[in-house]
């Protein structure tokens, strides 16, 4: 199962027909856009279309001009640079700057992150050809730029300022970090204190939990930040065995091994011999959303496929699963570094 937010999944637009890839020797459960857990994420782009024309609104004659509006012509003109644009284009009332590309390759790729716009395109493509796909893709690429825009003011507010009064989530709850050297004689050095709502009044919207690290208020920020996913680290092989544990008793399956991963592009993974790997920032959800990774892999060892049957399976354990999911493609998680 892969993230929506590292190595980006290149978006393709083909414009010749091409033979599908072999499928993969695991079932990797990733987000179908997104994200979103990724700092940098691509979108995939559908096939060109035959070219549409824009569909235009022509005012009757008392109010104004006889001649046709486009819905482009009345929004705000914006400006999408990638930072290694080497080219420009119009696209309907938007300017957008995009880097240019050449690869060996077959096809025309968009990708469309939280820099911009680039296309990779093979060498005997002309610049005429590119930019005419890019007109027909139009629609598609100005939406996928709003999107990543927002996307990256959501990144950057993510961003964690490592000091003594830093706020994370675990489990789905803000938790407030602590500096207080007291805790360095706790194992592991680090202690959850789940009494903070008693003493500030259980007031709505104030955390309830604090994280005490055995760090003195002089620590670096990286001091902080590596105390912090230590502790992250160690909770999530916790819970992710208390809830494999669950499911497959569940799903009468057996897996062999769990281990963490760190992967940029994807939530976990399963494979043949029983191996279950799960990204330890799933941490950061609330459990619904953990035990749906945790069944989607784990359902993998009684389907290898994603086929109606393997999401029979997985409805089986998780009749609501669908909105788990969503939550992995649209929230956004703290930004460590």
């Amino acid at each position: 199962m892969t993230r929506k937010a590292g190595t980006i999944d290149e978006s393709q637009l083909s414009l010749f027909d091409q033979s599908a890839p072999p499928p993969p020797s695991f079932f990797a459960l990733q987000p179908a856009s997104s994200p979103e857990f990724s700092p940098r994420v691509a979108h995939t782009s559908p096939p060109v279309p035959p070219a549409v024309p824009q569909p235009t609104f022509t005012p009757p004659p008392d109010i104004g001009s006889a001649h046709p509006v486009t819905l482009a012509s009345v929004l705000a003109p914006a400006v999408f640079e990638h930072p290694q644009a080497d080219r420009t284009i119009r696209l309907e009332a938007h300017v957008v700057g995009y880097a240019l590309r050449r690869a060996r390759r077959r096809s025309i790729g968009f990708v469309v992150d939280t820099e911009g716009l680039s296309v990779n395109a093979p060498k005997w493509v002309s610049v005429g050809d590119i930019e005419s796909a890019l007109r027909a893709k139009a629609a598609w690429i100005l939406r996928k730029l709003a999107e990543q825009q927002e996307r990256g003011k959501r990144l950057q507010a993510a961003k964690v300022d490592w000091r003594d009064g830093a706020s994370i989530p675990f489990l789905g709850q803000p938790v407030i970090v602590v500096l207080d050297p007291r805790a360095a004689a706790t194992r592991g050095g680090a202690l959850l204190n789940t009494d903070a709502g008693a003493v500030q009044g259980q007031i709505e919207g104030v955390p309830r939990l604090t994280l005490h690290i055995g760090l003195p208020h002089t620590a670096t920020p990286a001091q902080i930040r590596d105390s912090v996913q230590s502790w992250l680290q160690r909770q999530a092989r916790r819970v992710f065995e208390e809830r494999c544990q669950i499911f497959t008793q569940r799903l009468g399956v057996r897996y062999t091994r769990l281990s963490l991963s760190s992967a940029q592009t994807r939530w976990g993974s399963a494979s043949a011999n029983g191996s279950i790997r799960l990204n330890w920032r799933l941490i950061h959800f609330a459990l619904p959303t953990i035990d749906y990774v945790v069944a989607h892999e784990l359902a993998h060892l009684r389907e290898m496929n994603h086929s109606p049957r393997f999401w029979d399976v997985v409805r089986s354990v998780m009749p609501d699963f669908e909105q788990a999911r969503g939550t992995l493609r649209n929230d956004v998680l703290p930004v460590f570094d």
